[in-house]
């Protein structure tokens, strides 16, 4: 149970750190890697989903042993972001840099399913 309390409160504390960023970013990212965006709404609403489920792994870490089942979606959640940077890089649409990234999401993924299967045995007490 400590581990995955470890691996959400890492992972969680990692995504703000990434996302929040972000929202003051829009610009810059056109400029620097044209481009410009083009439809804001998408943007900022990718940053807040993506926010939202860094408080979602919180709450997981807080309790892993109630909120096991949740570490399921989060393991898509990570997993959906690295496949699609992945097809993105096959087709030649995203920097190599930006993959190495996703590859963080990837890790956590993986550190997510361990964390699903360390917690499999823990009883809550009721």
């Amino acid at each position: 149970m400590k581990f995955a309390r470890i691996v959400f409160w890492s992972a969680a504390i990692w995504g703000v750190l990434v996302l929040t960023p972000l929202y003051f970013m829009f610009d810059l990212i056109g400029r620097q890697d044209p481009p410009p965006i083009t439809h804001p709404a998408f943007y900022y609403g990718f940053i807040s989903v993506g926010l939202a489920f860094q408080f979602a792994f919180i709450v997981i870490a807080i309790d892993p042993v109630r909120l096991r089942a949740m570490m399921i979606p989060s393991v898509l959640e990570k997993f959906g972001y690295g496949a699609t940077l992945l097809v993105l890089f096959v087709q030649n649409r995203l920097h190599p840099q930006d993959l190495a990234l996703g590859g963080i999401d990837v890790l956590f993924g993986v550190l997510f399913l361990a964390a699903f299967f360390t917690t499999s045995g823990f009883k809550t007490g009721n």
